[in-house]
């Protein structure tokens, strides 16, 4: 049976009340609690018509507790203990703030990004625990709206983003390179028309990964389907077949520091030009979770610190 409890008698009444009793007048309750002495003096006497019996008196320009007032106050204490128990569970069993973070995220961001990141958080929560995931964009997405994992390192350029729910950190934008073997005929001073490639084989990524998107859409652009030898289900394979002289590939920025003495890039032409915006995704309704908003504050710092060396 549900308690007749009438809906005014709030938890932030009840802590007024509680901080009342302990500073003993209103002056030192509104101080305490960065309030006004009327919202206290309100809060007060709206508590005492909801509970229905006497709880102070005035003397004077004093308002003293009655024993009704001890009474409700021993009971307050055990009902705010038990509150807090319940929410500390409750935020345990949902995995919020806790001692671990569940991080998803694409292979190709672990060479930079990914560790800045984890070495910042360190910093900031040393006992925080991070469990890493990798996979592609589609996959990470759904693991995130199934509870699988906390925040997602994406390409949002290639998803599709419920901004109602979901909070969005945008770190960087990534240019999108033609890749060759290091033995391929290549002009690097110029930009690449990809349909000068057309008898070339090409490896790629599989479907759901970010840069898949792009490459469907640059060919298209271009107007013919290239001769795809395999695909792959990480970037680090598909830039070794590469290496291997296997075929020719569309490659993020980021990659290019690991690979720029064995792969030849070239900047793609005007019509076939594109970029990924990589971006921290988490849940809206935790935002407050201490950890994320850790994430969340290490993010911004990480995307400052590259539009200062840009």
């Amino acid at each position: 049976m549900i308690p007749d409890i009438s809906s005014d008698i709030t938890f932030r009444k009840l802590a007024i009340f509680m901080t009342f009793m302990e500073k003993g007048n209103i002056a030192r309750t509104a101080e305490a609690l960065a309030l006004s002495g009327v919202s206290v003096h309100r809060a007060l006497h709206t508590l005492e018509e909801n509970v229905r019996c006497p709880l102070f008196i005035h003397k004077g320009r004093n308002l003293m507790a009655l024993p009704a007032a001890v009474t409700l106050l021993e009971y307050c204490q055990e009902v705010m203990q038990l509150m807090a128990r319940g929410l500390e569970e409750t935020r345990k069993t949902a995995g919020v703030g806790q001692g671990r973070l569940r991080v998803g995220t694409l292979y190709s961001l672990t060479l930079e990004t990914v560790p800045r990141l984890i070495m910042g958080m360190k910093l900031r929560r040393p006992d925080l625990e991070m469990d890493l995931t990798m996979g592609s964009n589609d996959a990470l997405l759904r693991m995130l709206e199934d509870g699988i994992l906390d925040a997602i390192l994406i390409s949002i350029s290639e998803s599709e983003i419920d901004h109602n729910s979901l909070e969005v950190l945008p770190l960087f934008h990534d240019d999108i390179y033609l890749a060759a073997p290091a033995s391929a005929s290549l002009d690097t001073t110029k930009l690449a028309d990809l349909r000068d490639y057309r008898d070339q084989k090409f490896v790629s990524l599989a479907e759901g990964f970010a840069t898949y998107v792009g490459f469907q859409e640059a060919f298209h652009i271009a107007g013919f389907e290239p001769e795809i030898v395999t695909r792959v289900n990480d970037i680090f394979s598909m830039l070794s077949l590469v290496q291997a002289g296997v075929g020719f590939t569309l490659m993020p920025g980021r990659m290019k520091k690991m690979y720029e003495g064995s792969v030849k890039l070239q900047k793609l032409s005007q019509p076939y030009q594109m970029q990924q915006l990589i971006a921290i995704v988490f849940a809206r309704n935790r935002e407050m979770d201490p950890n994320l908003l850790a994430l969340a504050a290490e993010g911004r710092m990480y995307a400052r610190s590259l539009q200062e060396n840009a």
